[in-house]
């Protein structure tokens, strides 16, 4: 007889095939963000694994060529693996491009983005703590010292 308390709380099918480039059969493709203050620009969320037991959420997003997702900074970590496309993230102080199979670590209170502009989309898996303190964005001085790097300043401007 089965443990019932090993089986997810869910209740997710052992397998959700690829219904193509960065889709998976039965789950919804969601809005990136329900907040209007938190600016981005053509993004969209998929959660492909969210169970109580795992204490996390493994996310897909996908930004479309010349989307960015939101310009924000948080105390929860982030794991990011590039899955398609390709463009550049910031974390922290560094602009890096990015392409398929880059892993990316966002530490905590780190400023971040991801931009699609290298002319394709950009999709990411992203694996953060299922619960997690919400985002905040810069202020206009906070905006301003980070456009004092040129290479940031040009990173926000692309």
């Amino acid at each position: 007889m089965s443990d019932p308390t090993s089986k997810p709380s869910t209740q997710l099918p052992p397998l959700r095939p690829a219904a193509g480039p960065g889709r998976w059969q039965d789950v919804e493709l969601l809005a990136y963000k329900q907040d209007a203050e938190a600016p981005f620009r053509d993004v969209t969320r998929q959660v492909l694994f969210a169970d109580p037991k795992l204490g996390c959420e493994w996310r897909y997003f996908e930004v479309g060529a010349g989307g960015h997702s939101t310009l924000e900074r948080h105390d929860h970590v982030h794991a990011v693996m590039i899955h398609r496309g390709r463009g550049q993230c910031l974390v922290g102080d560094q602009v890096s491009d990015v392409g398929i199979g880059d892993l990316v670590f966002i530490p905590p209170h780190s400023w971040h983005q991801f931009r699609a502009n290298a002319g394709e989309s950009l999709g990411f898996l992203c694996l953060v703590n299922a619960a997690r303190d919400r985002p905040e964005l810069p202020d206009a001085e906070q905006l301003s010292q980070l456009r004092a790097d040129p290479a940031i300043a040009r990173f926000l401007d692309s």
